[in-house]
């Protein structure tokens, strides 16, 4: 160790760095950080300054204070503005010190101003619905497919939403005056199909775009960078990663994050600090997560797609975990016969998840507006995740039965 370094250590260690640290901070301001350094650092900044190294978990649903008066002042600046009450915190359902970090290092990797997070994806697609209907803006546009329980609670319009389905090149004909959301899903649920975002936001107009970026995560797209306003994700898939937890966060520009904290705070959607914590860890080995898996997804993409035993295969051109394919046999029969794939719904654990979305996660879209997206009898939708390609593969042969 060099005499400059040696004194630095020297400096932190007596209690003396802020010099340091105020120079090293700086410089890094001055120098963008890569992604990956970002899902490690990010929301994590002021540990080291309390002699932490992993960050604490605080489960408090309530905090004392002694000065009422100026406690009532930040819950009147909240219920006005929804701006983050500044001080300590007042009570669970009003923010947690340990969800507020997860949304910190949310909004830096997806590159908004702000992160918002509720206790499920639905949570937080509904809180956005509701912000808009409160503005007078219950007209909403959306693309098909999304997922199907994104799709329900739009068409039966359990929010008081009118909802006009349409495809991109219509976007613009089907806004009207009360219009008040554009909502898409790139890659979409479950057919992978790809959307050109920037072509979209431009149609939207002033109205804001909502994209569901579940399946590409900030690691494969930004949205916010192709003009996007909100970026939802169900966190309970590849943000956490890990297939324990459920979640929902929409990243978005502090004017609209302002609403949906109201709405939150009013609803009581919140997401518990146990959550927010599995989150912010799972955020730390998302980029690494999303690349392996990627890799093998296009591998076993690549076989599915030689070979005769199936219809059809679906993978996005800007990669991605998830794989969607048609047989020519009984999709059922696949499920059954699956022995290291794991039938179930959900997606983006370390383990290899593979479902019949006509029969579960789409099931209760319209039969006719569910095959209408492309979303087929014969489609399979796998979540690969992060088992060795080769014992993957021998699985979903076996599973796929005699070649024809």
């Amino acid at each position: 160790m060099d005499a400059a370094r040696t004194q630095a250590y020297d400096a932190v260690r007596a209690g003396r760095g802020a010099a340091v640290r105020a120079g090293r901070d700086a410089d890094l301001r001055l120098r963008p950080r890569a992604l990956a350094t970002e899902a490690v650092h990010a929301g994590r900044e002021d540990l080291a300054g309390q002699g932490l190294h992993a960050p604490p978990i605080d489960l408090s649903t309530t905090y004392p204070s002694y000065d009422s008066r100026g406690e009532a002042a930040r819950i009147d600046a909240f219920a006005a503005e929804g701006a983050d009450p500044e001080g300590p915190p007042i009570y669970g359902r009003l923010g947690n010190p340990t969800v507020a970090r997860f949304e910190t290092a949310l909004a830096r990797l997806e590159g908004t101003e702000a992160a918002v997070a509720f206790a499920t994806g639905m949570a937080a697609l509904s809180a956005v619905l509701l912000v808009r209907a409160a503005a007078g803006l219950r007209h909403v546009v959306a693309v098909r497919p999304l997922y199907g329980c994104s799709d329900h609670l739009l068409t039966a319009g359990l929010l008081g939403t009118e909802v006009t389905w349409t495809d991109p090149a219509g976007i613009t004909d089907a806004l009207r005056p009360d219009t008040g959301l554009v909502m898409v899903e790139s890659p979409a649920n479950p057919t992978l199909a790809e959307l050109d975002l920037r072509a979209i936001a431009h149609a939207c107009g002033s109205v804001p775009l909502l994209a569901d970026n579940t399946f590409a995560t900030p690691v494969l797209q930004r949205p916010a960078e192709q003009g996007a306003r909100l970026v939802l994700h169900s966190a309970t898939k590849y943000l956490g990663g890990h297939g324990d937890v459920m979640a929902g966060v929409v990243a978005c520009d502090e004017e609209l994050a302002r609403g949906l904290r109201q709405v939150r705070f009013a609803t009581g959607g919140v997401l518990h600090p146990l959550a927010g914590y599995l989150l912010l860890r799972g955020l730390a080995t998302l980029p690494v997560r999303v690349r392996a898996a990627s890799a093998t997804a296009a591998e076993l993409a690549g076989r599915l797609a030689a070979d005769p035993r199936v219809a059809r295969v679906r993978y996005p051109r800007l990669g991605g975990a998830m794989v969607a394919f048609e047989v020519h046999g009984d999709p059922h029969e696949v499920i059954s016969r699956v022995r290291l794939v794991t039938p179930a719904v959900s997606l983006g654990s370390v383990d290899t998840l593979i479902q019949h979305p006509a029969s579960i996660s789409h099931r209760i879209v319209d039969a006719d507006d569910r095959r209408g997206a492309g979303v087929s009898d014969r489609l399979l939708r796998m979540s690969v995740g992060l088992e060795d390609v080769e014992d993957l593969w021998s699985d979903l042969d076996a599973a796929l039965g005699r070649r024809r």
